[in-house]
This record gives structure tokens, sequence and C-alpha cells, in this order.
């Protein structure tokens, strides 16, 4: 039983490694801009096909994922990054002074615009990429045999949140992604540069893009001009289970989120299986209807609504 038990904990650490990825970078755009970023998924699908870049052979591809890890996550992070700004300057920012429901319509054309031309330039079949194969060993940890991935995919997701939350409490460009998250038209007036502080948030949200697409490509090992869809919309239920506009919020959710969705895989008969996720959205609700503004509720979060 015991031994079960800890399975379970570490398949849910491992999920809700990603899920708190994802969901940390929708909630930095959110705490500045109070928009929810739908293309977010997108940035995540970015960051896989950079793996792969068309050769001179139209029909062919090269794939870069044997490169040492270092330049991988250095190509992946530039890539999403890049998109990340190019969409701050040319959907965000023209947009900012509209209404949020302005905003979340423009970053669904902007989703639809990534989707397309991913789909363009790498055409609808998925494509099987075998990154990082040493990471599907498994190790023994306590009587376990463990997938080394879910042990880097828990250990990368831990100093990223260290290595943000330092950045968010002792430089200068965190301390004003805080102020601006906590009210931001305040922060404005006291000096805060609007387009630099937007911008990072932007960026931030492309890194963990970025770690998120390797880690879930490790795992799938497909690529689809799709697959941060799904991601993002668990990660998206996360953010509103912990409370939208906190950052602990949305990694506490996260966790939650895979909790609950790794107890139903292990609990449920085969039969009902299949019907996984509308129960995890059933408990969800429950959860909502018991803290209607999150299970970690923002400071203004009352006002704002």
């Amino acid at each position: 039983m015991m031994p079960a038990m800890l399975q379970y904990v570490i398949d849910a650490l491992s999920l809700g490694s990603l899920y708190a990825l994802t969901a940390l970078g929708i909630g930095l755009l959110f705490g500045v801009l109070r928009v929810i970023n739908f293309a977010h998924g997108d940035f995540i699908s970015v960051g896989a096909y950079a793996l792969i870049v068309p050769s001179a052979n139209a029909l062919a591809v090269l794939y870069v994922g044997a490169l040492p890890w270092p330049l991988v996550l250095l190509l992946t992070a530039m890539s999403v990054i890049m998109v990340a700004i190019l969409s701050e300057l040319m959907v965000f920012r023209p947009l900012r002074g509209t209404t949020p429901a302005t905003l979340m319509i423009g970053s669904f054309a902007l989703s639809f615009i990534i989707q397309h031309l991913l789909l363009m330039i790498y055409g609808s079949r998925p494509k099987a990429v075998n990154l990082w194969p040493e990471l599907t060993t498994q190790v023994n940890l306590l009587g376990l045999r463990v997938q080394k991935l879910q042990l880097a995919t828990v250990g990368a997701t831990a100093m990223l949140l260290g290595a943000l939350t330092l950045l968010l409490r002792t430089t200068r460009t965190g301390v004003e992604l805080r102020a601006a998250a906590e009210d931001y038209q305040m922060a404005r007036m006291l000096g805060i540069r609007a387009n630099t502080v937007i911008a990072g948030a932007l960026a931030l949200s492309g890194l963990l893009a970025a770690t998120a697409s390797l880690l879930y490509t490790a795992q799938s090992g497909i690529l689809s001009y799709q697959m941060g869809v799904p991601l993002m919309m668990f990660a998206f239920i996360s953010t509103v289970v912990g409370g939208l506009g906190n950052l602990l919020g949305a990694v506490v959710g996260a966790f939650v989120v895979a909790a609950i969705e790794v107890i139903l895989q292990a609990t449920l008969s085969d039969q009902l299986r299949p019907f996984r996720e509308a129960f995890v959205f059933v408990l969800v609700i429950a959860i909502l209807l018991w803290r209607p503004y999150g299970i970690l509720e923002a400071h203004s979060s009352r006002e704002r609504v």
C-alpha cells in the first residue's frame, strides 16, 4: 500500500510541475495586463517545434534535439521569448488601452495565428522526436522504479520557482512586476515603466513556456501544432482554482488539480476512466463553490471583479 501511495505522490508532483510552469506563465501576464493569454499554450508548441527546423528540402526537417542540452534549452528559450516579445509589440501593446474582453479576443486570435503558422511551415502530420531518451530510464527511489524524467521535471520546476522567487523579491524588475500585479495603475503613477514591465512579464512567461515545452516533448515524444492547448487548459483551471492574480496560488492550484487527476486515474473503474476529465471539472466546480476567489485569494481580487 505504501509503495503505491508514494508512486501516486511522485506522479502528482511530476504532472503538477508541468501545470505549475504553465500556470505561472499565465499568471505573470494576468498580473500585469489583467488578461488570460490563451496563446500561452501555443508558445509551448513553438518551443517544441524549435527542436526541428525546415531544411533545404521542403519535405525534410533538421532535428536539433540531439545537440547538448544547454544549447537545446537556449535555442528553445530564445525562440519562445522572441515570439512572446513580438506578441507584445504586435498584439498586446496596440490593444492595451481597450477592455479586458478585447484583449482576450486578441489573445484568441494570436493563438489561432500561431497554430496556423506552424501548420503552414511544418504540416499537419504529428512528428515523432526522441528528445533526451536517457531520461526515460528508471532509477530506484525508496523501493520504487521511477523515471528520471519525472525527477527531472520536479527538479527543474523547483529550481525555476526558486529563481523566480529570488527575481521577484531581490531585483528592481521583480519589484516592479510585483507592484504592477498588485495595482497596475498606481504603479504607473509611481514611475514604473509600463512597456518594460509588460515585456519582462512576457519574456519570463516565454522562458517558463520553453521549459514546459521541452519537458512535455520529452514525455510525449510527439510534436503537434496544437500540443500546447490541453496543457494550457489545465494550467488555466489551476490558476483559477489557486486564485487568479496570485502566483503562489497558481502553483498550489496546479498541484491540487494534478493530485485530483492522479487520484481519479487510480480509483476510477475501467469503464469510468475515459471520463476522468469530466470528474476533474466537477471537483473543480465544487472547490470554486467553496472558495469562489480561489484557494489563495489575491489581495485585491474582490475590488477588481
